[in-house]
């Protein structure tokens, strides 16, 4: 059928316009940066729900190590996660005295950082994939590497890091 008069061929350049993309840039990622002994690790901000100073912790026997316990945040029972522990980190006592209150689907858990937080943007091509040969380290917790400043930060995978705290297993 030959072309209708007046239709426009959609790979139409018209004259002084500048040609669209093949693919449109994707927006940076928004990423909370905690501190864990020293350590730099950043999660989604997607899955951070807020952060808290805990005041109490309540051990639980029979959970996996890295499972410190409870504490009451308003109500809530939220169990508490030390990330030194997961990811064989220096420990020093006490405990962390803020934690990141971070949600996958239904399920919400506290990670213990040493200080208040920062919100960052990064770019997709500032995050490389994680250092291997890291013995003893559960390698599927940290899923990548992005670059803070003038430091690398693992990037923690939140759907593993939830298994853990549901079975004591990363794989």
């Amino acid at each position: 059928m030959p072309e209708m008069p007046g239709t426009m061929d959609q790979n139409l350049e018209l004259p002084g316009s500048t040609p669209l993309p093949d693919t449109v840039a994707e927006p940076p990622a928004r990423m909370c940066v905690i501190s864990v002994s020293g350590e730099l690790f950043a999660i989604d901000l997607r899955h951070v729900r807020e952060v808290f100073e805990v005041e109490s912790v309540t051990p639980v026997p029979g959970v996996p190590s890295a499972l410190v316990g409870v504490t009451n945040l308003r109500g809530v029972v939220m169990p508490l996660v030390d990330l030194r522990r997961l990811l064989n980190l220096p420990a020093t006592d006490p405990l962390p005295g803020f934690a990141v209150v971070i949600r996958h689907g239904p399920h919400q858990v506290g990670v213990l950082v040493d200080r208040v937080p920062e919100i960052r943007s990064a770019q997709r091509t500032e995050f490389l994939p994680p250092p291997t040969g890291t013995s003893g380290v559960p390698r599927s917790v940290v899923s990548a590497v992005m670059k803070v400043e003038d430091r690398l930060s693992g990037v923690v995978e939140v759907p593993r890091l939830m298994a853990y705290t549901e079975t004591g297993d990363t794989e």
